[in-house]
C-alpha cells in the first residue's frame, strides 16, 4: 500500500515486518512524519541526523513542558505512561542532571564488577535447570535464560523479593505491548504503580542494601523538601526496573538465536576470531532491544536535509533499528550479522546525555549467558528456523514471542 503525499507513515503497532517498515522509512530520507498509535511525530531514521538531535539542546524529553499536544494526548494514548513519567528518561536540563546524579551510581565500574559473581551464580542456577528438562524436546530458551536472568539481577539490585518478580514482569511487558487498547494500558499502568508502592512501603519499613532503599532516603532525607518527590521516586523505580529488564531480555534473545542461525558466526568465538563482547555489540547493532523510542520534541523549528522543517513543539521518534542498519554508516553489509564487522558502532544505548546508565551491566548479563550457555551445550540448536520465529507484538520491543531450541544436537 503506497502513502498519500504529505500523509505521514503508520507504523504497525504488531511489529510483524520490523525490517521492511524500517527500510520503508529510510527510503522518505533522513526524516518522515509517522502515525504511531494515532499520534504524528518524525521518525528519524539517519544515523547522523538522529545523533545531532540526540544530543542538540533545542531537543527536549520533558512533554509537559515541551509537547503543547500533551493534555489531550495522555487522555487517550496507548503510550501515555512513555511521555508522563516523572524520571530522567523524560526530564531536561537541571531536572534530569539531579536525578541522573541519583541513579548514576547503582552503575558504577565497582557496583558493576561485584554484580559478576550475581550474575554468573544466577546462570549457573538457570543452566543447571535446563540441563534437567527431559532429553530432546524443543525447549524454549526465552522463557527459561532470557527472560529469568534480568528480572533476577535487577531483582537483586532493586531488592525486589522474588515472590514479587514474575509479577513485575507481566506488568513491565504491558508497558512494551503495543498491542494494547488504551482501557487495557490504564488499567496495566494502574497495577504497575500499585506494586511499585507496595514496594516503597516494604523497603520504608525495613530498608535494606538495595537501590529502592537509597533512594528512598533520598526522598525522605529532607522530608517534602527533599531531592526527590513522590512521583520521581516511584517513576525512578519504574523506569529501572522495566529499562534494566525488558530490553536485556530481548538482547539475549536475538543474539542466541543469530549465533544459532549462523553457525560460522559462532566459529569465529570458539577459533578466536571474535569474543562473547564482540557478539554482544553486533547484537545490539543487527537487532536492538528498542526498535523506536517514544519520544523527544523540538524546542525551536529544526532544519533537516532537503528543507522540511520539524516544527517547535513536534515530536520525535527515535528510529534506532532503522538507523543501526543504515548503508550510509554500515554500507552494503548493513543488513548482515557480522561478527567480525568493524567497527560495530550501534545506538542501541541511545546517545548523548540519555545514554542508558545501565549499559554496562547489560553487557555483563548477556555476555555472561551466551559463554555460559555455549560452553554447557555445545551442540544447542534452533528448533525452528529463525525466519518463522514470530515477533513480539510490539513496535517499540524487538524480540520473540519464543526462542524454540534444543539443548543437544537432534538424531539427524
Amino acid at each position: 500500500m503506497t502513502t498519500p503525499p504529505n500523509a505521514p507513515v503508520i507504523l504497525d503497532p504488531t511489529g510483524t515486518d520490523r525490517h521492511g517498515e524500517h527500510r520503508r522509512l529510510r527510503a522518505h530520507g533522513p526524516a518522515v512524519r509517522v502515525d504511531i498509535l494515532g499520534v504524528t511525530a518524525w521518525s528519524v531514521t539517519d544515523p547522523a541526523l538522529l545523533k545531532k538531535l540526540l544530543t542538540s539542546e533545542s531537543v527536549s524529553k520533558d512533554a509537559r513542558a515541551h509537547w503543547p499536544d500533551f493534555e489531550e494526548v495522555v487522555q487517550s494514548w496507548p503510550l501515555a505512561l512513555w511521555v508522563a513519567v516523572e524520571n530522567m528518561f523524560t526530564a531536561y536540563g537541571a531536572d534530569h542532571r539531579r536525578l541522573r546524579r541519583l541513579v548514576a551510581p547503582a552503575f558504577s565500574a565497582r557496583r558493576i564488577a561485584a554484580l559478576e559473581h550475581v550474575v554468573e551464580a544466577i546462570v549457573t542456577d538457570l543452566l543447571d535447570d535446563l540441563d534437567a528438562l527431559p532429553s530432546g524436546e524443543p525447549v524454549d530458551l526465552r522463557e527459561h535464560l532470557a527472560y529469568p536472568l534480568p528480572i533476577s539481577v535487577i531483582g537483586h539490585l532493586m531488592g525486589v523479593p522474588v515472590g514479587r518478580r514474575n509479577a513485575f514482569r507481566a506488568l513491565v511487558d504491558g508497558v512494551f505491548d503495543t498491542t494494547l487498547t488504551a482501557e487495557q494500558s490504564t488499567v496495566n499502568t494502574g497495577r504497575l504503580y500499585e506494586a511499585l508502592d507496595q514496594l516503597i512501603a516494604a523497603k520504608r519499613a525495613e530498608p535494606g542494601d538495595d537501590m529502592t532503599s537509597l533512594l528512598i532516603a533520598a526522598r525522605d532525607e529532607e522530608g517534602d523538601g527533599g531531592r526527590l518527590s513522590d512521583p520521581e521516586l516511584r517513576d525512578t523505580l519504574l523506569l529501572m526496573i522495566s529499562a534494566g529488564y525488558e530490553t536485556t531480555v530481548n538482547v539475549i534473545d536475538q543474539a542466541a538465536a543469530h549465533l544459532l542461525a549462523h553457525p560460522g558466526q559462532l566459529d569465529h568465538i570458539r577459533a578466536g576470531r571474535a569474543t562473547w563482547g564482540d557478539a554482544v555489540e553486533e547484537t545490539l547493532r543487527h537487532e536492538p532491544a528498542v526498535k523506536h523510542l517514544p519520544l523527544r520534541f523540538a524546542l525551536s523549528d529544526i532544519s533537516l536535509p532537503g528543507g522540511q522543517v520539524i516544527a517547535k513543539g513536534e515530536a520525535i521518534l527515535a528510529s534506532y533499528a532503522a538507523a543501526n542498519r543504515h548503508p550510509d554508516w554500515h554500507g552494503e553489509t548493513a543488513d548482515t550479522f557480522d561478527l567480525t564487522r568493524v567497527p560495530k558502532d550501534h545506538l542501541a544505548f541511545g546517545h548523548g546525555i540519555h545514554f542508558c546508565l545501565g549499559a554496562p551491566l547489560a553487557r555483563l548479563e548477556v555476555a555472561t549467558a551466551l559463554r555460559m550457555l555455549f560452553e554447557r551445550f555445545p551442540g544447542l540448536e534452533l528448533a525452528a528456523p529463525i525466519e518463522k520465529l514470530t515477533p513480539l507484538a510490539s513496535l517499540i520491543s524487538n524480540g520473540h514471542q519464543t526462542l524454540p531450541v534444543r539443548l543437544r544436537p537432534s538424531a539427524g
